[in-house]
């Protein structure tokens, strides 16, 4: 009898446009409902069709953050994805591949190759374009599920097409399947997995969880520009914010993105806008014009490759000084930056607290692995979300000004952040300019005016990094470690699953994920640093841009930089190795 796995690792490749990715939605669906842990990640072109594309899913019985080393089942629809892939796949791993193109293994592999005519049996029933389903049975042959596995996921796809085309797709994945066995005989896999708990969990992007925590937090307008790897946030909202009375508008281009966002914010509705690398560059003097009218602003950054266009659909983290110091002038500005799906939900929501609350812009930083790799997340709980719109005046009216002058709405404060209305309240009638102004708003260029001004914007942050809760996730257990490892974004999951190997090797090591990145929480971060023999920075970048800013602001003679930037996001494995050696 087979030995059960608790986790094993599938890919499909082929061609973009010849629904690659759908093959792994329909796979990995299917596991999720049945309980199973998963995490994907999308290998793709930036064109619109052409050019190799992979999706390689992680499945396991217990919760996982990362990509895997390795891999187990390969299902190619052309050569190329074996002559690409096949270096992955371990001793003893299956690939099935399309019969058509007459796939062969390069020489020297180990791996079991089994020649399915996916497009035929396709063609067969009806049409040619079902041969990911014809893959998809095979696949469930070879873990031992039943084709039937897959009903439900295919009836959400295709029941509004009919129940015929349902039922030809359901046929389609039983025959994949019947033939594989055929083919295969009574092979020994040991590919079968243990079985799941059976609970109900989510499955999402991080673009998903995004849009769902914008709208939990009650944003009612989105301008946006398409890019990747941020357009996902926009298409969600395109289809959610007008159930909840809001709307979406695809702008000319970034800069009327992000300044009409400001245009909602100045007139009371929650409005944010979602952008790339590139795109922020455009709105670097909206945020900065957001920063000296008070008005709140949240603006989400998902990294990838650059500079220029660079490589859109590629992993990177090189927006990090950009989104800290590309603005000119001196401005407050906080930038957060969630490590796993379930945060940016909770990240976005709290994004728009502080907008309101500091007046000031929010910068929400994802890169491509967490905004649009897939994993499993625990059901959110929306007893946690609250809002909180900070000194915004909502009155019908103000008081009455006996003096007649007009409101103070920049009115200096020593906690620096005075009370906001709405346009149209009595008696709140004020200026709004970006040139340095007084505390009604009127342009000023009094020296002393100005030094009180800038000092009452800069006053805002001071004590942000000990009110924001857990600026640093903190995975430490040694009060004395061999090893600090410090990441953002999407690399802690592969952190964490490097650090059991490298305590199997005797190292001691804890983790520092950077969520809070301005303003910086110093403090935090010298302590864990303090107990550290040596800081491990991880990142994918060319120059080290986290490491510098932590130098900047705790010092670095502990820092080794370990960087990445062909465009792959980490893998546990190479982590493992590098940081073993650095000991």
């Amino acid at each position: 009898m087979d030995r059960m796995r608790n986790q094993l690792s599938w890919k499909v490749g082929g061609q973009q446009g010849e629904g690659i990715e759908s093959t792994g939605e329909i796979f990995a669906s299917a596991l999720n409902r049945l309980g199973y842990y998963l995490y994907g990640y999308r290998h793709f072109s930036s064109r619109i069709k052409g050019g190799h594309t992979n999706n390689k899913i992680r499945v396991s019985t217990k919760p996982l953050n990362s990509i895997s080393d390795d891999l187990d089942i390969l299902v190619a629809f052309d050569q190329e994805t074996i002559d690409v892939n096949i270096h992955e796949l371990r001793e003893e791993g299956i690939v099935i591949a399309d019969a058509k193109f007459k796939p062969e293994l390069p020489e020297g592999s180990e791996a079991r190759l089994y020649a399915v005519p996916f497009t035929e049996i396709a063609t067969e029933l009806g049409t040619s374009l079902m041969k990911n389903m014809v893959a998809v049975g095979a696949s469930s042959a070879i873990l031992g599920l039943s084709p039937d596995t897959y009903k439900d996921v295919v009836e959400d796809l295709f029941l509004r097409k009919g129940a015929a085309v349902v039922e030809k797709n359901m046929e389609a994945i039983r025959a994949g399947a019947d033939y594989f066995k055929a083919e295969a005989g009574e092979i020994s896999t040991n590919l079968q997995l243990e079985e799941a708990d059976g609970k109900k969990r989510m499955f999402m992007i991080g673009n998903d969880a995004i849009g769902m925590g914008a709208v939990a937090a009650g944003a009612r307008f989105m301008p946006a520009y398409p890019i990747t790897p941020a357009s996902e946030i926009m298409e969600y909202l395109i289809k959610k914010l007008p159930e909840f009375g809001g709307t979406v508008i695809q702008t000319e281009d970034e800069i009327a993105a992000c300044t009409m966002a400001i245009g909602a914010n100045y007139a009371g509705v929650r409005s944010f806008t979602a952008s790339a690398g590139p795109g922020l560059s455009l709105m670097a003097e909206a945020i900065g014009l957001s920063g000296m009218t008070e008005t709140p602003l949240v603006v989400v950054d998902t990294q990838r490759g650059g500079p220029s266009t660079g490589l859109p659909t590629k992993q990177e983290q090189s927006d990090l000084m950009a989104m800290l110091y590309s603005t000119h002038g001196d401005i407050p500005k906080i930038v957060m930056a969630p490590s796993t799906v379930e945060e940016a939900f909770y990240d976005t929501v709290e994004a728009f607290n502080l907008a309101e609350e500091f007046q000031c812009p929010v910068i929400l930083v994802t890169d491509l692995a967490l905004s649009l790799g897939k994993q499993t997340v625990e059901p959110l709980d929306y007893s946690r979300v609250e809002i909180r719109r900070g000194k915004l005046d909502v009155k019908e009216e103000l008081p009455e000004r006996v003096d007649g002058a007009y409101f103070k709405r920049y009115e200096v404060t020593e906690d620096g952040v005075s009370n906001r209305v709405i346009p149209g309240m009595k008696n709140g009638i004020h200026h709004v300019t970006g040139v340095e102004h007084d505390e009604t708003g009127k342009p000023s260029e009094s020296p002393e005016n100005r030094k009180a001004q800038m000092d009452k914007r800069l006053r805002k942050l001071n004590n942000l990094p000990k009110t924001f809760k857990d600026p640093i996730y903190v995975n430490a257990t040694h009060e004395e470690a061999d090893l600090l490892v410090v990441g953002v974004n999407s690399t802690r999951g592969t952190i964490e699953e490097a650090m059991p190997r490298l305590e199997a090797d005797g190292v001691k090591v804890n983790l520092a994920q950077i969520r809070l990145l301005h303003p910086f929480p110093k403090d935090e971060l010298q302590a864990l640093m303090n107990k550290a023999k040596k800081v491990v920075v991880v990142e994918n970048n060319a120059t080290a841009q986290l490491a510098n800013i932590i130098k900047m602001n705790v010092g670095g003679e502990k820092i080794e930089n370990v960087l990445k930037y062909d465009g792959n996001p980490f893998l546990p494995a190479e982590l493992h190795q590098v940081c073993k050696e650095l000991v």
